[in-house]
């Protein structure tokens, strides 16, 4: 089978689902989120006013933009395209405001491992790490670097460390160990919407800490595409001048902005519900798996810091993956989505988001599921 034949069967078996834990953006067709994005919108926009024209202030985008600098209580946002391009052209202008080229971040953060060395290689810029741990740099690792930086940028939450998130006493702790330095502060905030309930702050208070956030608004909000980069009303202009030489200033971005406002309407309310109700999945999901015996698996973090958080098992990814399609496939329940390798052979990682599709699932849901699921692993694993 091709790998676009096995694609188009991991989403048909998505598709066919009567219950899954998780709904992706594969489970819907354009026909459908044409029709969704119509029937939310009324609410979030007037669909009678003109569409937009370059991001222009009157139009939808420049109602996101003024939306999402209210919500984080900053005095200007401009909507991009990609967050990937908010994050080059806000450590850009960093650069040249310090004079230094030098940012300070993590080895596992978005910057470094998904966005293709594009800080270097577009802007120049360099990295260096205060430290190589799975979590977020602690205050005196920040002031121990033995070399200048301009930016600490820190993702929060850090994904691929498990969408983990500091304390917010060991967030303001490191926020001030960078003042201390001269460096100023961005945050990856492509998650921020969920951390809140984290750190027990409004996310004015939170995005008062940096110099410059950056939010996504696909990620958990629902959207189609797009991200916001938010601060002082100079730095954003800036960042809208390097915006368009950055090739970010599309004809039209309607559709984009309207799923953001509806998002921003419908999703950013339930985020704290969503992130209770991973903790009880999370829990359910190691009780569960204790019950049937899996001789090593890990949930992490316990309890989870958002709504998103890891399953690790060991079984290699490609067993997970058929295990996960064949459930779907024979049971019309989808448990799992996507696996990936561990970096260790035999052990595999999924990342669960509980969104709307999981508040319908118990804790006795999950478990009950999960003897199903581990019954086709081991079929798979024994070449059944």
């Amino acid at each position: 089978m091709t790998d676009q034949e096995e694609r188009t069967r991991r989403l048909a078996a998505w598709r066919g689902c009567d219950r899954a834990l998780m709904r992706g953006v594969g489970d819907e067709s354009v026909a459908e989120r044409l029709a969704r994005l119509t029937a939310e919108a009324p609410g979030e926009y007037d669909l009678d006013a003109p569409v937009d024209f370059y991001a222009a202030e009157e139009s939808v985008v420049g109602t996101l933009e003024r939306r999402t600098a209210e919500l984080l209580g900053t005095e200007a946002a401009a909507f991009f395209p990609t967050g990937t391009m908010a994050q080059q052209v806000a450590l850009r202008c960093w650069a040249g405001r310090t004079g230094n080229a030098t940012v300070a971040g993590h080895p596992m953060s978005h910057l470094e491992v998904h966005e293709r060395d594009a800080y270097a290689v577009v802007s120049g810029l360099r990295m260096i790490h205060p430290t190589r741990e799975p979590r977020l740099p602690a205050a005196e690792e920040v002031r121990g670097l033995d070399e200048p930086f301009g930016t600490l940028a820190l993702e929060l939450p850090l994904r691929d460390g498990g969408f983990v998130l500091p304390s917010w006493d060991e967030l303001v702790a490191v926020v001030d160990a960078a003042r201390e330095r001269d460096a100023v502060v961005h945050f990856d905030g492509a998650r921020l919407w969920e951390s809140a309930p984290h750190f027990g702050r409004p996310f004015p208070e939170i995005a008062d800490l940096a110099d410059s956030v950056y939010v996504s608004f696909y990620k958990s909000l629902g959207g189609i595409s797009g991200a916001a980069l938010a601060g002082s009303e100079d730095f954003v202009a800036e960042a809208r001048a390097w915006r368009h030489r950055y090739g970010g200033l599309p004809f039209q971005q309607w559709p984009a902005a309207l799923a953001a406002l509806s998002g921003l309407d419908r999703e950013l309310p339930r985020l704290p519900e969503y992130v209770a109700h991973a903790k009880v999945i999370a829990r359910a999901l190691a009780e569960g798996l204790a019950e049937c015996g899996v001789p090593w698996f890990r949930v992490h973090p316990d309890p989870p810091h958002t709504h998103d958080f890891q399953v690790w098992l060991p079984y290699a990814p490609e067993v997970l993956d058929e295990a996960s399609v064949r459930l779907a496939e024979e049971t019309r329940t989808a448990l799992f989505r996507r696996w990936w390798g561990g970096g260790v052979p035999g052990v595999a990682m999924t990342e669960v988001h509980v969104g709307s599709a999981a508040l319908g699932w118990t804790a006795a849901d999950v478990r009950g599921v999960l003897p199903d699921f581990l019954a086709r692993v081991r079929a798979v694993a024994d070449g059944g």
